[in-house]
């Protein structure tokens, strides 16, 4: 998780250059040949997936997929996704798995764990990390980092390793002049944690100690 879908949908992602998923194909691949200096205007909605842990603000007409992600064994599993686009070239996206491969490798142990999502995202999108923060959401470790691409896409990320779920959120673009600061700190800021998935890091089982 956190590498094979990205890579499998770096054209929704917003890091190929192309229109993504859901534009209008004429229309877009025109409007994908011009460099975007602006980002989308962006309209909201509140999005409740508590069934899976979380709720969150996305983009309007937010779509559900199921995408492949590489295993342990070099095979895939399938990994839940919701995205939105408001643009041709503007991507948001929600993925999460339970007991994830990368999680498996690693032992469980959230600091591996989550450096190991990190950097297969960066690079099998063929990105290069330009920053990167520890964080804590609700208590559970996670990682914030934004890469670029060689062609100027920009991918944001945020990992959260809730228990034993692994989420990754993304906004992706296809330049710095179409990221928006406060739409990307709107999306990262706005998800909240609204169950763990079975208890496979610290972050959890402190939590259980206080109920």
């Amino acid at each position: 998780m956190g590498t094979g879908y990205v890579v499998t949908h770096r054209q929704q992602l917003g890091l190929t250059g192309q229109p993504a998923i859901g534009a209008d194909d004429a229309k877009d691949a025109n409007q994908a040949m011009t460099p975007v200096t602006h980002p989308a205007n962006i309209e909201w909605q509140k999005v409740d997936r508590s069934a899976n842990g979380f709720r969150v603000e996305m983009p309007v007409d937010t779509k559900e997929i199921q995408v492949p992600a590489y295993n342990e064994t070099g095979k895939t599993d399938k990994v839940n996704m919701i995205f939105s686009s408001p643009d041709a070239d503007t991507s948001y996206s929600v993925a999460w798995e339970d007991n994830p491969p990368v999680a498996r490798v690693n032992k469980d142990a959230p600091d591996r764990t989550l450096e190991s999502a990190r950097d297969g995202a960066v690079a099998r999108t063929q990105t290069t990390l330009e920053n990167e923060s520890t964080t804590s959401t609700q208590g559970f470790p996670g990682r914030k980092f934004t890469a670029r691409n060689s062609g100027g896409g920009v991918l944001n990320a945020q990992l959260i390793y809730a228990g034993s779920r692994l989420y990754m959120l993304t906004a992706a673009f296809p330049s710095a002049g179409a990221r928006g600061d406060k739409d990307v700190s709107r999306f990262f800021n706005s998800f909240v944690v609204t169950g763990a998935s079975g208890n496979g890091n610290a972050a959890t089982r402190d939590q259980k100690k206080t109920h």
